[in-house]
C-alpha cells in the first residue's frame, strides 16, 4: 500500500506516492536525489539528517513520509537562494566550522533555524540549538563563532 502524499521543497511542489515505511531522508535522498541530509544514526541521535519541517528542524530519518503531506521541507540544498550562499553557510566557510563535513548540512539547518527564531542568539542560546548535533572534528567553537558571525551579518542587511 502506498500513500500519495503533496508537499514542497525548496520551493517546490511534489506530488509522489510512497509506501508507508519511508523515512522523510530516504524520500529526500532516493526519491528527489537530494543528497546534502546525511544518513549519520538512522535512530536521531546525531542530527546529520535535520531538515526544516515548517520552519522546524526535525531529524529526517525520524518522520515517515506519509506524514510529510501537506508541509514544507527545507533541505540544506534549500537554504541558498539566487546563487547567493545562505549567512550561515558562508561563515561557517570562513570560521572554518567545517573539518569533514557529514555533520555541517544538519549543523547549517539547525543554526538557521535558529537565527530565523532569535536574529541575536547568545552563546548559550546557539550551543542549546545545536544540542542535537554531534560533530567529531571541530569541537564547536568554530561552529558558534560561525553563528554568531552569521547573526551579526544579519543585523547589517
Amino acid at each position: 500500500m502506498a500513500y500519495l502524499v503533496n508537499f514542497t521543497v525548496n520551493g517546490e511542489r511534489y506530488s509522489l506516492d510512497v509506501p508507508p515505511y519511508y523515512t522523510l531522508l530516504r524520500l529526500l535522498r532516493d526519491r528527489l536525489v537530494l543528497t546534502g541530509t546525511k544518513n549519520g544514526c538512522s535512530a536521531g541521535e546525531c542530527g546529520a539528517c535535520t531538515v526544516l519541517m515548517d520552519g522546524v528542524p526535525v531529524n529526517s530519518c525520524l518522520v515517515l513520509a506519509p506524514e510529510i503531506d501537506g508541509h514544507d521541507i527545507v533541505t540544506v540544498e534549500g537554504l541558498a537562494h539566487d546563487a547567493q550562499l545562505d549567512p550561515v553557510q558562508e561563515t561557517m566557510i570562513e570560521s572554518g566550522g567545517t573539518q569533514c563535513g557529514f555533520c555541517t548540512p544538519g549543523i547549517l539547518i539547525a543554526a538557521r533555524a535558529l537565527l530565523d527564531r532569535n536574529p541575536h542568539p547568545t552563546d548559550h542560546e546557539i550551543r542549546m540549538a545545536l544540542v542535537g548535533n554531534l560533530c567529531r572534528c571541530t569541537g564547536y567553537s568554530r561552529i558558534v563563532v560561525a553563528v554568531q558571525a552569521a547573526a551579526q551579518r544579519g543585523q547589517v542587511a
